[in-house]
């Protein structure tokens, strides 16, 4: 089951001084995107009321590959990576709702946390064998280009 679409269009207070969408509203763009499949993952508001437990985004990296303009429609596609015991590793991809050119891609990597204690805590069972499953109906998917690089530049001589 594949996790739901994120759709928006670039608001006017998004652009900045370049004529294009700010990197700081692509992460605003991606964090509703999280948002979103939390709840459809049931680790969202919901789960945080029932439970007391919450997710925490402890790393991200983006990578801004093409320019996005005002009142442009984009689209945000979600997919499960990897889980264990406290973490759950995921990326987006942001597409133009037309062109469907990739612009951007997110990977995130997120901690269970007992929001009693604000430390980290394995998932419970019911919950983290729910996100195995997810991971597994996607796992023969090709990874998305980017995912694991990092950032770098080579030195001259």
């Amino acid at each position: 089951m594949p996790l739901p679409r994120y759709e928006t269009r670039v608001r006017p207070e998004w652009i900045d001084s370049n004529g294009h969408m700010n990197l700081a509203y692509y992460i605003v763009v991606f964090d509703h995107a999280t948002d979103r499949a939390y709840e459809a993952l049931d680790i969202g508001t919901t789960y945080r009321a029932r439970s007391g437990d919450s997710s925490f985004v402890v790393e991200t990296h983006t990578l801004y590959e093409q320019e996005v303009n005002e009142g442009e429609a984009v689209v945000v596609t979600t997919r499960l990576l990897g889980v264990d015991a406290k973490r759950l590793h995921f990326v987006h991809e942001m597409h133009h709702g037309v062109s469907h050119a990739r612009l951007a891609l997110h990977e995130l990597m997120c901690v269970h946390i007992d929001m009693g204690t604000r430390r980290t805590a394995p998932w419970p069972a019911a919950t983290r064998a729910a996100l195995e499953a997810a991971v597994a109906a996607e796992a023969m998917l090709p990874v998305p280009r980017g995912v694991g690089r990092r950032v770098g530049q080579k030195r001259e001589p």
